[in-house]
């Protein structure tokens, strides 16, 4: 019985991946109506189920056609700080 090889892999090592390190997303949810952050989802039909209805609190808008708003970590750091929201 002869010696077991040491695979190639392993004599060159591995090469290393030239992946990008993805950026965390943040959602804010918007009135489409007064463009205001103050929104909240009506808590209304079966338990479990996807939100369907929301409200604005500055407005008064009900509907369902809420804007999303995506932004990565340091844009949304900056709302934060713009709005005096703390993070504990």
């Amino acid at each position: 019985m002869g010696k077991i090889q040491t695979p190639d892999w392993i004599l060159k090592g591995k090469e290393k991946s030239t992946k990008k390190k993805t950026e965390k997303i943040f959602k804010i949810r918007r009135c489409p109506k007064c463009d205001s952050d103050n929104v909240n989802v009506l808590l209304t039909g079966e338990e479990g189920k996807r939100a369907k209805e929301w409200e604005c609190r500055k407005c008064g808008w009900h509907g369902k056609d809420i804007k999303e708003i995506e932004m990565g970590e340091e844009k949304f750091m900056k709302y934060l700080d713009e709005n005096g929201i703390e993070v504990s």
